[in-house]
């Protein structure tokens, strides 16, 4: 085909050539004026977001909660340090107790005498042990070193001992 002929064909078609080309622009218009329309809607919905609710700016929000958050976790490295510290101050506090109490002599009305079991959570501690007499009464102090004591123990400051060592958490 030589350019005579082409020019021929579009002469003799030139309406419909015209008219396809206009409904393509109008199309094309349309297609043009939607986006316009989704751009201007998605513009609006971004200042929204970043003027935030109370009309913060969003970048001064995250920025304010990401300085929150890193407060937050010094805060919790700090109570976890004194977390730590605490249990370890617990770990020798008194916290297993055992009392017996028991008649010291048989004429004697009540169980006025007493073994009292102090200990830590490692065994450690006394055993503080009071005898009741008519005439007199009288104290003992023996101290107790991993669940044992370097002094003899009585019936009843074993049965003491051996109730706070039950204790165990």
């Amino acid at each position: 085909m030589d350019i005579q002929q082409f020019i021929k064909i579009m002469t003799n078609n030139m309406p419909f050539i015209v008219a396809g080309m206009a409904v393509i622009m109008v199309i094309m218009l349309g297609i043009m004026i939607n986006q316009a329309m989704n751009l201007s809607y998605m513009r609006k919905r971004y200042r929204k977001m970043m003027t935030g609710v109370d009309g913060a700016n969003m970048e001064r929000l995250l920025m304010g909660h990401i300085d929150e958050v890193r407060h937050v976790v010094e805060e919790n490295q700090r109570l976890d340090s004194e977390n730590k510290r605490m249990d370890a101050l617990l770990q020798t506090a008194v916290t297993r107790v055992g009392v017996v109490r028991f008649r010291a002599f048989e004429d004697m009305g009540s169980d006025l005498s007493y073994a009292v079991a102090l200990l830590d959570s490692y065994n450690n501690g006394v055993i503080l042990s009071s005898i009741f007499g008519r005439e007199d009464s009288r104290s003992y102090v023996k101290p107790i070193e991993a669940g044992a004591s370097t002094y003899t123990l009585t019936q009843e400051e074993e049965q003491a001992l051996h109730d706070a060592m039950a204790k165990a958490q």
